[in-house]
């Protein structure tokens, strides 16, 4: 698991102080990035323009504040699934997730739950054995309870 509280800028370069960017690109392992660490699996971010690990297409951008929609984002969003994942095994269409962020990352194919606030983001994506969920699942109840018991239930070997 890649977990993240922070900035991308300051996080890749923790990661690559330690020596982890290139473990983490080579990886043969499931990887599920959180928060900020599923930021950190696309090319890159616009929080602090930065080069991110590039291990999904697309860049992290923030969400745009507008009336109604404050930023940063704070609170229950329902996932809308886009498309079929052993992640989603057990959830419903409309699950609810618990959200701290300013920035989000696109969606695009790799999307496989999508939410929205003032704008539509990727709330988890997976291609291969890399995923990630936008939101927290510690904090997401019994969703989040699921999402992780599907991560390691597919991945346990």
């Amino acid at each position: 698991m890649l977990p993240g509280v922070g900035a991308a800028a300051a996080a890749m370069r923790t990661l690559a102080g330690h020596g982890l960017v290139d473990v983490l690109r080579a990886l043969d392992r499931p990887l599920l990035g959180i928060c900020l660490g599923m930021q950190l699996l696309f090319e890159g971010s616009e929080e602090g323009d930065v080069a991110c690990l590039g291990l999904l297409p697309g860049v992290v951008r923030r969400l745009a504040p507008a009336p109604g929609v404050r930023v940063p984002h704070m609170g229950w969003n329902r996932l809308s699934h886009r498309g079929p994942s052993p992640l989603l095994a057990g959830l419903r269409d409309g699950a609810q997730a618990y959200f701290v962020h300013s920035y989000a990352a696109p969606v695009t194919g790799d999307c496989i739950a999508a939410t929205t606030h003032g704008q539509p983001f990727a709330a988890m994506v997976q291609r291969g054995s890399v995923a990630g969920a936008q939101f927290h699942p510690e904090r997401s109840a019994s969703t989040g309870a699921r999402i992780l018991e599907n991560f390691l239930r597919g991945h346990r070997q």
